[in-house]
């Protein structure tokens, strides 16, 4: 079986790496707030580009405290509204209402699946504060179109980057476009760590400042508390292990890429639509997500050819449980994604072989 990502595999190449990092964490007795997280903060600040990084606990909590912080700051209150993608991962919504804030569900552009300036512009209101796109699958939001119209509206912009290390448009980054911007570092990401881990990016100190506090109990100076804070803390071992993941990165990236055209130009089933790469753009391919009308057919027929394939996502937020106000909104081209999506193998350590195997295999089914 050709497995989706292979971990185990990934991470043995940096085995040497990862293990003097490791070492050299235990031996310094500091584990929480110490060096490697300060380093890793500005290693990472600057390869995105923004003026300050804030290590947390993981990515939700990044999306949940800069909009927290930005309530703290009086930039947004109780009820405000937040527009994001409706065919998005629920931890984009989740940090939205559990700081009291509406989100308002736009639908994505049908090619790039990611939030539409044209939907957006539609459904702007008297109540809308800030704009949350999601750099989807690896792919750059148009973050052009989605700057200019939160200048003309005076709204926030806060980049869900969960799935967009290193991707960019031109020499700019995600995590550079808007305000702020939310990473995950869970072990599945293109910059995973070996446990649970997150980080803001922001060039306002103002902002910068607040949440570090707020990562922190509320507090910049132990026992002295400035807010009603959490703890949310990226650790030193797993920022040691993102500083030496981080220095191959755009390495992995490269295979990433060289992997997706690969698919693209040897993936010919017509009941198989490929997802659209302009070549301008850095695509970082967290996911290569194809869609069929017979999707389960298509998992189903790869899985008894040796691929290993997953579903990014089967079911929208609006129709989750976890939202019964959400429940009754219809979201045709939403819905029709989670219903027709399927994520291929997507790994840096896979082989040609491999990925000469997944090429047939698509080919091969006949739906």
């Amino acid at each position: 079986m050709i497995p989706f990502l292979n971990l185990k595999d990934l991470n043995a190449s940096l085995r040497d790496e990862l293990l003097e990092a490791c070492a050299r964490v235990i031996d310094s007795g500091w584990y929480i707030m110490g060096q490697e997280l300060r380093a890793f903060e500005q290693e990472f600040a600057d390869y995105c580009g923004s003026r300050h990084c804030i290590g947390v606990a993981n990515g939700l909590d990044a999306l949940t405290l800069t909009l927290r912080a930005w309530r703290e700051l009086g930039r947004l209150q109780e009820g405000d509204e937040i527009m994001v993608p409706a065919n998005t991962y629920i931890a984009t919504l989740l940090a939205i209402t559990e700081n009291g804030l509406k989100p308002v569900l736009v639908e994505p552009d049908e090619h790039s699946f990611n939030l539409s300036p044209e939907a957006v512009r539609k459904a702007l209101g008297p109540r809308t504060r800030a704009l949350l796109p999601v750099h989807l699958y690896g792919r750059l939001a148009d973050m052009p179109a989605l700057g200019r119209i939160a200048a003309e509206h005076g709204l926030l912009v806060l980049e869900d980057a969960a799935q967009g290390h290193g991707a960019s448009l031109g020499s700019r980054k995600a995590g550079n476009w808007g305000d702020a911007a939310g990473f995950s570092f869970y072990p599945g990401k293109n910059l995973g760590a070996l446990g649970d881990g997150g980080a803001i990016t922001t060039s306002d100190p103002e902002l910068a400042t607040t949440l570090q506090a707020l990562r922190n109990y509320g507090s910049h100076v132990k026992y002295q508390n400035l807010y009603q804070g959490v703890n949310s803390r990226l650790d030193e071992l797993q920022a040691a292990m993102l500083r030496v993941k981080l220095r191959h990165l755009d390495r992995q990236t490269a295979r990433r890429q060289q992997i997706a055209r690969h698919y693209l130009d040897g993936m010919n089933n017509p009941a198989v639509q490929l997802p659209i790469w302009e070549r301008a753009e850095q695509h970082v391919w967290h996911l290569f997500v194809v869609r069929s009308q017979q999707r389960d057919r298509l998992q189903q027929l790869l899985g008894e050819a040796g691929v290993q394939t997953m579903i990014h996502y089967p079911i929208p937020p609006h129709k989750q449980q976890a939202y019964p106000e959400l429940n009754a909104q219809t979201l045709p081209l939403t819905e029709r994604i989670h219903q027709e999506v399927l994520s291929l193998p997507m790994d840096p350590s896979m082989t040609d072989e491999q990925v000469s195997r997944v090429i047939d295999a698509v080919n091969q089914a006949r739906l």
